[in-house]
C-alpha cells in the first residue's frame, strides 16, 4: 500500500511540473510554425499544334534525339567507312539505347572481352557502323547498350530492341 501511495504522489508531482512557470532568466525559444514545403514545379516540354487538320504535334528541339547527338560529319564518315576483311564475328546481341549523353559510336557488350574497335551490322537492313567495343560484365547472352549516334546511323528505332551482329577488328 505504501508503494502505491508513493507512486501516485510521484506521478502527481511529475504532472504538476508542466504547470510551473519558467525561470525568469531562462531563454525562451520562439514558437515554431509548421510550413508547407514549396510546390515542386516540373518543366514539361511544350507541345505546339499546327494548323487544324495539318501536321501533328511537334516536340521542342531539346526533346529530339538529334539534339543529343553531337557527332561531326567527319566522325559520321569514319563510322560508315567500309569494313575490313579481317573482322571476326563475336556474335549476335539484343541492343538497347545506352546513355544518350555519352557521345561517340560505341557498344557496351558482354560479347567483347577487351576494349577495341569493331563493327555493328543490322541484319534486317544490312546497314553497318564502326564502333568502339567496350566490355560489359555479364553473360554473353545478356543484352548490350549502344550509343545514340550508332543506333541512328543504323536506322533502327531508338526505343526498340533490335538484334545486331557484333564484329571485332
Amino acid at each position: 500500500m505504501r508503494i502505491r501511495l508513493a507512486l501516485l504522489l510521484a506521478a502527481t508531482a511529475l504532472a504538476a511540473c508542466d504547470q510551473l512557470p519558467a525561470a525568469p532568466d531562462a531563454p525562451v525559444a520562439p514558437p515554431v510554425e509548421a510550413k508547407a514545403p514549396p510546390p515542386v514545379r516540373v518543366a514539361a516540354p511544350v507541345l505546339t499544334a499546327g494548323k487544324p487538320g495539318g501536321a501533328p504535334l511537334s516536340r521542342p528541339a531539346a526533346a529530339r534525339p538529334e539534339a543529343y547527338d553531337q557527332s561531326t560529319a567527319a566522325e559520321k564518315a569514319a563510322a560508315t567507312a567500309a569494313a575490313t576483311a579481317t573482322a571476326r564475328r563475336l556474335g549476335e546481341t539484343v541492343a538497347s539505347l545506352g546513355n544518350p549523353t555519352e557521345q561517340g559510336f560505341w557498344i557496351k557488350t558482354p560479347l567483347a572481352k577487351a576494349a577495341g574497335k569493331g563493327r555493328l551490322v543490322d541484319p534486317a537492313s544490312g546497314k553497318s557502323v564502326n564502333v568502339d567495343l567496350i566490355p560489359l560484365p555479364g553473360p554473353e547472352s545478356g543484352g548490350s547498350q549502344v550509343s545514340l549516334a550508332a543506333l541512328q546511323m543504323l536506322g533502327v528505332p531508338l526505343t526498340g530492341l533490335p538484334k545486331l551482329e557484333v564484329f571485332s577488328r
